[in-house]
């Protein structure tokens, strides 16, 4: 069989080119000899599963231990114990009728109105007719909540702090994409409390996942190159983790993308950097499951929290230990990058930014056919911006309330909605989340043309800082026309204060004051 480049679910190394699951969380079989109970997290679609599977394989063969995997995602939204509890306990009945070690032991009679007990009693039968230690890899643990999710735990603690007495698993491993603090964030309601004895106090330690990291994707490349002899260049690598900082799904995709999609699988043509670049731009436009999904992400409270502030470019001024800032991370979305609150890729960033303005590009889309700014293949900025500013007078308060969830990014939002519909098809725009810099810098790029602009809300303008910032993104871009476009958020000032237009000329380079 030939083998792809996955984007679907779980790798099988039969059928996928795949990176030793094991070498990514090497510790895991460490904890597992040492009879610990842990957590792996580790954002959507990064392997996690694989590693499960891998695991189970691997251990199983060694014939020392009986290693089950199960996935209690069927259990998703049942906070009812009376009904979550059974429900667990089935999925694992499911998982040991076809495995070698579980599927010959005798079914129990469960009395599954015991809901507090009964996963207990079920898991001690089980290692009581299995002569060799057991155990237990729970995949997607973080989509049970509430009482569900009390009484899983209570009744795992329970089992680990008497199995000297009482047979009981030897190694559990919670898998999710939530750490452990996440798991109580979902059950603990305004002042409920878990009492003095906490079922989070028997893991050992919580573990993650990594991205790959350039020599991996080399790696994983170097298989299907082996297999089929199309070379990936390295500027092509390169790109590649330029572009997703080693996100595994990402990795794939553009690999998939290139080999399958554009190049039609014809392997004598080479994988370069330029193509990589075209995948990305597919991907994005494209937004398969797994972005969508992830971007599902942005209409939660807790996640906008974060989200915002990084649009803006401004440094979180919130506890670096809040859930909130802890969750994003788990989730993949953001990473830490020196202390600042990132996108966790430059994928995930254009997408981002695209997702939150999409609504408004499409409603400009439909009031504004007419592009008179574009001229023999040439844009004209400044005659763009002013339209915008006089375009921002009229539907400011309009869009604004349309893009409520996001109300202090909605000026960063609404612009680049103007400029993307203004430019697609005949340029792009590149994005930089100027980190705890409380801006956000574009480059837009129409045809041979390159245009720097630096967005501010007014409050952010406080010194000539922001007109060196924009000075040095203008010598990184090798330009040198620049826009510093200024938004006043002051509900008491007049239109006529607050739009205006200054231009000055410093050190040789012209700087544009675009105020809104």
């Amino acid at each position: 069989m030939e083998k792809i480049f996955n984007i679907a679910g779980p790798c099988n190394p039969e059928e996928h080119f795949v990176l030793q699951a094991m070498q990514r969380c090497p510790e895991v079989e460490k904890l597992i000899k040492q009879r610990q109970y842990f957590v792996i997290h580790a954002a959507r679609q990064s392997g996690k599963t694989t590693l499960l599977n891998t695991l189970e394989n691997e251990l199983n063969k060694s014939g020392e231990l009986a290693v089950l995997y199960c996935s209690v995602e069927t259990v998703q939204g049942i906070d009812d114990p009376r009904e979550g509890i059974p429900a667990i306990v089935r999925a694992m009945l499911f998982q040991m009728d076809s495995h070698p070690y579980f599927r010959d032991i005798d079914k129990p009679v469960l009395d599954y109105s015991d809901y507090n007990s009964v996963l207990k009693l079920y898991l001690k039968k089980v290692c009581i007719d299995i002569n060799k230690p057991v155990v237990i890899l729970l995949d997607e643990v973080d989509c049970l909540s509430n009482q569900t999710l009390i009484s899983f735990l209570r009744q795992l603690r329970d089992g680990y702090i008497n199995r000297i007495r009482s047979p009981f698993p030897t190694s559990i491993a919670l898998v999710g994409m939530r750490d452990i603090r996440d798991y109580k964030a979902k059950i603990r309601d305004g002042n409920q409390t878990l009492g003095s004895a906490s079922p989070f106090n028997i893991i050992t330690k919580s573990l993650t996942i990594g991205n790959f990291t350039s020599e991996k994707i080399a790696e994983l490349y170097s298989q299907h190159t082996q297999e089929t002899g199309q070379v990936f260049d390295k500027d092509a690598i390169d790109r590649v983790f330029y572009w997703t900082n080693g996100q595994p799904w990402l990795v794939n995709a553009i690999a998939r993308e290139c080999v399958e999609e554009i190049l039609d699988r014809d392997y004598s043509k080479p994988i370069t950097e330029d193509l990589v670049n075209v995948a990305v731009d597919i991907l994005i436009k494209r937004r398969d499951t797994h972005l969508d999904s992830l971007l599902e992400r942005l209409k939660e409270e807790r996640v906008r929290k974060i989200i915002e502030p990084v649009i803006l470019g401004e440094q979180l001024a919130m506890d670096y230990l809040s859930d909130d800032r802890k969750y994003c991370l788990d989730l993949g979305i953001v990473k830490d990058e020196n202390g600042f609150i990132a996108p966790a890729n430059r994928i995930y960033a254009e997408v981002i930014l695209r997702t939150l303005s999409f609504g408004a590009q499409t409603e400009m889309q439909m009031m504004v056919t007419q592009t008179p700014w574009i001229k023999n293949n040439k844009l004209d900025m400044n005659g763009l911006l002013k339209s915008f500013q006089l375009f921002w007078r009229e539907n400011s308060q309009a869009y604004t309330d349309r893009v409520i969830m996001y109300p202090e990014a909605a000026p960063h939002l609404i612009l680049q909605a103007f400029l993307q519909r203004v430019i697609n098809g005949g340029g792009q725009i590149i994005r930089e989340y100027a980190l705890g810099t409380m801006r956000l810098d574009l480059l837009v790029q129409y045809q041979e043309q390159r245009f720097p602009i630096e967005i501010k809300l007014d409050y952010q303008l406080k010194s000539e800082a922001p007109f060196k910032q924009l000075l040095e993104y203008m010598d990184r871009s090798d330009t040198k026309e620049g826009w510093l476009t200024v938004f006043s958020r002051d509900k008491e000032k007049s239109w006529g204060e607050k739009i205006g237009w200054e231009t000055r000329e410093i050190d040789g380079k012209t700087v544009h004051l675009v105020r809104q």
